[in-house]
């Protein structure tokens, strides 16, 4: 199952909409999707460098703790299309082939010495970075290292070299690791930390293993964010039974391959389509023909219409909601013990999947922004103000776009404060009371369990 929260942010991360409107469009038609376009920004193509605002605050400001959430790189497809030859990608890392990175050679050597990791039950029998000659399904291709060591990068040029948020001697207490058991999110969270913390002594690194993809750790018994999930799943499954355009090319391709349409669909092709389309090679061909490029348009058109209604519908906001409390508590609690004064935990990151992130993104209100591309990164920072040092202040970054105030506990402040971030007790606020207003209740337990109306 595909599931989304979207409408734009533009590349530079600029919100789209502008703030001096003088005549409204009226009944303006939205504007038309470009499949093509979307596709190649969740591709996430390692080019020019990034413009970020990971970092910015005013002088007097101290950046006191930062918590990431990342998406696993570019992989390798989880499904095949039927009957069709594999996309031939070579899942071994070469520093001399493009994508690469000036980190990547030591970034192989590094990894080969990391038996001292504290490697957290079945995350020890993984490979710490990709290694096979034909990709295997699902496994991190060189894109996807390369993505997260320029993400790691980054985050340091700000963080470490700028903010001096972790000292030279930094200690194993100071890190808060966890991933998914998938070595594509093991491998991808190595790789950010690699150019994070470049020749870490393996000793301080403690990998927890997470093995919900909602990071819901011991409060997953949640019956009603299931029956949102279930109500949700049935809207996506209406809406593709009315499209008569997508019907009409699962048809063609299926005879292509040689199968039913039924088996063709349950293959999900446009998981594997994209790699075909990320890694610019051929879409597959049969004596009967080819898969083109107008089979990808109108299988990905509806994926991004399918995002659209979603927003509309409410039902994903409703799963997202109870699915994302558990982590967004875990996040906040951490935030309030630092505000304290407490020194551990101050570099947080969780590597997990496109259904991790898709749901917090939904969760906080940020309902512009697309759909998880390959190594998105969630970046929660706080910040302490200097002239009054009890008062702390959080910024939220999507891809290196300031979205703090497109959440719904920090719309309004943004109208009535002169300071660019978010005071924490609103934070607080949204995840220990106004998450479960919309249930009718004052509890995560009470909103889990409580029949929906």
């Amino acid at each position: 199952v595909h599931l989304i929260p979207v409408n734009p942010v533009r590349e530079d991360g600029l919100n789209p909409k502008s703030r001096k409107r003088i005549m409204p469009d009226l009944l303006t038609e939205p504007p038309a999707i470009d499949p093509v376009y979307e596709a190649r920004v969740y591709c996430n193509i390692p080019t020019i460098a990034e413009r970020s605002m990971e970092g910015h605050a005013p002088h007097y400001f101290k950046l006191v703790s930062v918590q990431v959430l990342i998406r696993h790189g570019d992989r390798y497809p989880l499904y095949a299309i039927p009957k069709t030859k594999r996309p031939d990608i070579d899942c071994m890392l070469v520093p001399s082939r493009k994508p690469s990175h000036p980190q990547l050679e030591a970034f192989i050597k590094h990894m080969s010495k990391g038996s001292a990791a504290q490697m957290e039950g079945s995350l020890s029998s993984l490979p710490h970075f990709p290694s096979h000659s034909l990709c295997e399904m699902g496994e991190l291709t060189q894109t996807g290292v390369v993505q997260h060591l320029r993400n790691g990068q980054l985050l340091r040029e700000i963080y470490i070299s700028k903010h001096k948020l972790l000292p030279g001697d930094w200690t194993a207490q100071q890190l808060y690791l966890e991933t998914t058991g998938k070595s594509r999110t093991l491998q991808s969270a190595l790789a950010l930390l690699y150019t994070f913390l470049p020749d870490f002594d393996w000793k301080k690194i403690n990998m927890r293993h997470q093995w919900s993809t909602i990071f819901c750790s011991g409060s997953c018994d949640c019956p009603m964010r299931n029956h949102y999930l279930e109500e949700e799943q049935r809207r996506q499954y209406s809406l593709r039974v009315k499209n008569n355009d997508l019907e009409k090319i699962y048809v063609d391709m299926a005879k292509i391959v040689g199968i039913p349409t039924r088996q063709l669909r349950a293959s999900n092709p446009i998981d594997s389509l994209l790699c075909y389309f990320c890694h610019n090679v051929s879409f597959p061909c049969t004596k009967a023909g080819c898969i083109g490029m107008e089979h990808f348009k109108v299988i990905k058109r509806h994926q991004l219409e399918d995002e659209r209604e979603r927003q509309e519908k409410k039902l994903y906001f409703l799963y997202a909601l109870l699915a994302t409390h558990p982590l967004l508590n875990q996040t906040v609690n951490r935030l309030q013990r630092i505000a304290e004064g407490k020194k551990e935990e101050v570099f947080v990151l969780y590597s997990a999947h496109d259904v991790t992130l898709s749901p917090v993104l939904s969760a906080l209100g940020i309902t512009e922004a697309r759909f998880p591309r390959f190594a998105a990164r969630l970046v929660f920072e706080l910040w302490q103000d200097g002239k009054r040092p009890k008062e702390h202040f959080i910024r939220i970054l999507y891809n290196g776009a300031d979205v703090t105030f497109q959440t719904s506990f920090c719309k309004d402040h943004y109208k009535r404060s002169s300071k660019p971030m978010c005071p924490l007790e609103k934070f607080v606020n949204f995840v220990k009371r106004d998450m479960f207003l919309i249930f009718n209740s004052t509890s995560y337990y009470d909103a889990c369990h409580r029949r929906a109306l």
